[in-house]
């Protein structure tokens, strides 16, 4: 479905009204979204999806992943929650998840951006290099 930009525009209106000193405020994303389906305006589908993908997106920007081939100590997890939040300038959601795969190292997720430095990342750089 093609998306109007009058639609994006206001769906990016909808979601700023949701940040409250630049954190997301649960309770207005679901009074917006209540408002939305109960008026029903416009190609309210894809200002719904449009607005969707923006919440999902901050969402996601507020949780970090971190996957290791072995278990972190408390002060490596301490370490790296304040990098991140140094990096990102604000507090962020830590999920560490235990890889074997990896072979070795920390491959970390926040949002769209991924910092990977597993031995498995690198192995498969160099066999891509070699061929």
């Amino acid at each position: 479905m093609k998306i109007s930009k009058e639609v994006r525009r206001t769906s990016r209106q909808l979601f700023r009204v949701c940040l409250v000193n630049g954190k997301l405020d649960e309770s207005r994303v679901r009074l917006v979204v209540n408002k939305i389906i109960t008026s029903k305006p416009r190609g309210y589908h894809g200002m719904l999806d449009s607005f969707a993908a923006l919440v999902r997106n901050e969402v996601e920007s507020q949780r970090a992943v971190v996957e290791s081939a072995t278990f972190l100590t408390n002060d490596i997890q301490a370490g790296l929650k304040a990098s991140l939040t140094q990096k990102y300038g604000r507090e962020l959601a830590l999920e560490f998840h235990i890889k074997p795969e990896l072979l070795g190292g920390v491959r970390v997720k926040v949002g769209s951006d991924v910092w990977d430095g597993s031995v498995k990342a690198r192995l498969e750089a160099l066999k891509a290099s070699l061929s």
